[in-house]
């Protein structure tokens, strides 16, 4: 298998500088065909580092959300560091969320490239965790966010008493866990309570970029209309076998990656500093009460958001 020295390089990043795998750690990196490559950089990088590292390779999830075989779900909670480059993500999943529990660092990597992971791992994560922190400061001192954008969206979301999570990179102690490449603030709203207009103008999970922004009516923490055009019908489609709580407004995220570009790749797109994401489905990751295998985020170009009466973001830029 090539590897690039581009690749190789951002993957030692991962490893080392992001999750600080230490010499005699025990890491797993779990994988699957479409991101066999990255899989196996990430699986040499770690080899540096460490002499116990496991490689993985499993069948394709069908959905974002959706779990692993049971024997990986089993691994995962016997190693110190698990990282996961595979094409459905299990982010947001019982399997990531016993691992941490039991103190286990996780880093996913969903539906990542190779262009991607050159370009966000070389970013100072020292500077994007200070800037995420700042935000979720403020996310905790606030009851409801409001957010507008030039394409149509005019949402509101309750968020008093909900943990802000601050996806900041550096995943260094037990138990933190979160994406690669990374930069967001974000939390789950309260259900049953956000109610507006959010139109996705940039990229959507599962779907890529949009063909003409998608419009979703929200209801009582539902998105209950959604409209546009193929991209539009792709989301109804993806949602539909998983039902009402596919719909549930999941979650709000603020973007703090200064070195990401909008690219059809959720991974990279939602963590694009000046952009603000929300997501329908599995909230439970968040602190949220739903359970489901779904997990898609719409992202939201150019917004601007207020923290209660405080204006954080004014057309795509940071006040704060």
């Amino acid at each position: 298998m090539i590897i690039s020295p581009e690749l190789r390089s951002a993957a030692l990043i991962a490893v080392r500088d992001c999750m600080g795998v230490q010499p005699g750690e025990r890491v797993l990196v779990v994988t699957d065909a479409p991101l066999r490559t990255i899989g196996y950089a990430t699986f040499e990088a770690a080899r540096e580092l460490t002499t116990e590292v496991l490689l993985i390779e499993m069948t394709p999830r069908q959905s974002n959300g959706a779990e692993p075989p049971a024997e990986v779900a089993a691994l995962m909670t016997q190693v110190d560091v698990v990282l996961c480059p595979t094409s459905k993500s299990l982010t947001h999943t019982d399997s990531r969320r016993a691992a941490s529990a039991k103190g286990v660092r996780v880093a996913t990597l969903p539906g990542v490239t190779e262009e991607v992971m050159v370009r966000c791992m070389n970013a100072d994560y020292t500077e994007i965790a200070a800037r995420t922190f700042r935000i979720c400061d403020l996310m905790r001192q606030t009851k409801v966010v409001r957010v507008t954008a030039p394409a149509g969206t005019d949402v509101t979301l309750p968020i008093e008493g909900r943990e802000a999570h601050a996806s900041s990179g550096l995943f260094r102690e037990k138990g933190l866990w979160g994406n690669l490449p990374t930069g967001e603030a974000y939390l789950a709203p309260i259900e049953g309570l956000s109610n507006g207009i959010v139109v996705v103008d940039g990229s959507m999970a599962s779907v890529g970029m949009v063909d003409q922004p998608i419009r979703i009516v929200v209801k009582d923490g539902y998105a209950t209309d959604i409209t546009g055009g193929a991209s539009a019908r792709r989301l109804v489609d993806l949602l539909e076998p998983h039902g009402k709580d596919a719909r549930t407004v999941a979650e709000f995220g603020v973007g703090t990656n200064d070195r990401a570009i909008l690219t059809g790749v959720i991974l990279e797109d939602e963590k694009v500093m000046g952009t603000i994401h929300i997501a329908f489905g599995d909230n439970k990751s968040m602190g949220g009460s739903v359970r489901v295998a779904s997990h898609l985020d719409g992202l939201i170009k150019q917004p601007t958001v207020w923290f209660d009466e405080r204006k954080v973001m004014e057309g795509g830029r940071l006040l704060v």
